[in-house]
Parts: C-alpha cells; sequence; structure tokens
C-alpha cells in the first residue's frame, strides 16, 4: 500500500485539490473520489501515474468547484478559504507559498472554476497548454487564452510586491502585541490608509458580514477586540506558507492573515467559521 503511486502522490494531488478549492475539507473529499477511480484503474496501461492522478484529482476538483460556485452564493457574509498550519518549510518555495497564501487564494475565488484550474496548472504546476488540454477538454489554444486571461485577471488583483518572511514576520509580531493590549496607535502606524478588514463567521459565530474598509474604521474595530471577552489571547503561527496569527475568545479558535506591502497591513483576513478551523493543530504537506 505504501508504494502505491496514489499514496506516494498524495500530498501533490492534496495540494492541487486545496488549491483548485480553497478547502482542505472538499480537497479531502476529492481525494476520496479520485483513490475510488483508481482503484479501478488497470495500472499496466497507465504510464505516467503522477500526470494520470493529477488528470484525475483536477477533473473531479472541478466538478465539485462547479457545485461550490452555486452554493457560495448563499454563504452567510463573506466566504475565505480554509486555513492550513504549515511549517515554516512550505516558505522555501516562494512560488508555492503564494500560491497557497490566503490573498493569493482569495483572489482566485474571483476566477470561473475552468480558469482557475488552468491557472493552478499552469502557474503553479508548470503544465504544458497540451497536458492541461487533455484535462480540461479545450484545444490547446484555447488554454493558452483562457490562460492569459486568467494571468491578466489575477495579476490586477493580487498584492503588488513580494516581502521577505522577516519583515513578514516583524509585522505580525507587532500586529499580534497591538491587538493583545488595544494599543490603537500601534494598529494605526501598522497599517495602510486603505487597508480592508474581511471576516468569516460563516453565519455560526459573530464576525463582521462585510468588509471593513478603512485605516479609520478598521483600526478601532481591532482595538476592542481584547475588551469583547475576559480570555483574549494572540499567538504567533505558520498559516498557508507565511507568518500568522491564531487568535482564542474564551479558547474559541479564530486564524488571523494579513497582507503586508511597502511595510504596512492592507488586508486584515480573519477566519472564524469553526466549521473551518479544524486543520490548526497539525501542520499540512503542500508540495509541488
Amino acid at each position: 500500500m505504501i508504494d502505491d503511486p496514489f499514496v506516494t502522490h498524495r500530498s501533490l494531488l492534496f495540494t492541487v485539490a486545496y488549491e483548485m478549492l480553497g478547502s482542505a475539507a472538499d480537497a479531502e473529499d476529492v481525494l476520496q473520489e479520485s483513490w475510488l477511480r483508481w482503484a479501478d484503474v488497470d495500472r499496466s496501461q497507465v504510464r505516467d501515474a503522477r500526470a494520470y492522478l493529477v488528470r484525475v484529482v483536477t477533473r473531479q476538483a472541478l466538478n465539485r468547484l462547479r457545485a461550490l460556485s452555486r452554493s457560495r452564493l448563499d454563504y452567510v457574509g463573506e466566504w475565505l478559504p480554509e486555513p492550513l498550519l504549515t511549517s515554516p518549510d512550505v516558505a522555501e518555495d516562494i512560488e508555492l507559498a503564494e500560491s497557497v497564501s490566503m490573498a493569493m487564494l482569495t483572489v482566485l475565488e474571483t476566477l470561473g472554476p475552468t480558469e482557475r484550474a488552468v491557472f493552478v496548472l499552469r502557474e503553479v504546476f508548470d503544465l504544458s497548454y497540451n497536458e492541461i488540454a487533455g484535462i480540461i477538454g479545450k484545444s490547446s489554444a484555447a488554454v493558452r487564452q483562457v490562460a492569459r486571461r486568467a494571468r491578466d485577471h489575477v495579476a490586477a488583483r493580487r498584492p503588488r510586491v513580494r516581502v521577505s518572511r522577516a519583515e513578514q514576520q516583524a509585522v505580525v509580531d507587532r500586529f499580534l502585541a497591538a491587538l493583545r493590549t488595544g494599543q490603537l496607535q500601534d494598529l494605526l502606524e501598522l497599517m495602510a490608509p486603505d487597508v480592508v478588514l474581511v471576516a468569516d463567521g460563516g453565519g455560526v459565530v459573530a464576525a463582521a458580514r462585510a468588509p471593513i474598509h478603512g485605516i479609520e474604521l478598521v483600526a478601532p474595530f481591532l482595538a476592542r477586540a481584547h475588551q469583547v471577552v475576559a480570555g483574549f489571547t494572540t499567538r504567533p503561527i505558520w498559516l498557508n506558507g507565511a507568518p500568522a496569527g491564531r487568535i482564542e475568545f474564551d479558547g474559541e479558535p479564530s486564524a488571523l492573515s494579513l497582507v503586508v506591502e511597502d511595510g504596512k497591513v492592507t488586508r486584515v483576513y480573519v477566519v472564524r467559521n469553526p466549521h473551518k478551523l479544524t486543520r490548526l493543530d497539525e501542520p499540512s504537506e503542500l508540495v509541488r
């Protein structure tokens, strides 16, 4: 069993599905469905097991994504990707870390299912246009056009600059310290004037149901957080390949991710939906 190609490439297959769906739970379902299909395959007819399995997982993820795109329209409040606890090693692969970041996964949510599949397979996993064409059932020329549209779409919405791990960690540490103490001035110094806060409670727990725009609103909102409950704690962790934070309200966890540009926080993502917080204790292995 441990020599089975599916087991060998499981981390890769999970990463493909997760980048397609933004949800670890849905990615696991896709892997289960793909495993059942793989179990019925005549292995003697498979020349490249890795490529074959990526094709199967991508097709299953596409089917799942098309169904989810409709159901997410009824989601209560803002929908954010499911955060994953990761080791610092993920950050060593800069392109992988960027592709699984909360900021990028949020941008990928604005793509259609086919565009997202093409972008992920081409830009993250470096598949050829011909390989992608075989997976999604389009011509190579059509895939090139889809890839160009997707790249332009993402480029217009992704963070403008990359920051070093050290800079991200320093900002996260200062941000968490300011949250713990409720120091409004420290938060004002850390955030860009046009900062946006997006929270995801899924209608299950209290969270802002619409994005909060501008430092004049975001900073006071965050500065009051430590006053909401007596048991308010913060600590740094690694989420989705980057320094981030874990916040607890009376023992109930939330995940905090920041986008930092030119030394200032431009986006604050807070996931509070408990159904999306099941991956904060054991690191997920993300590879490509």
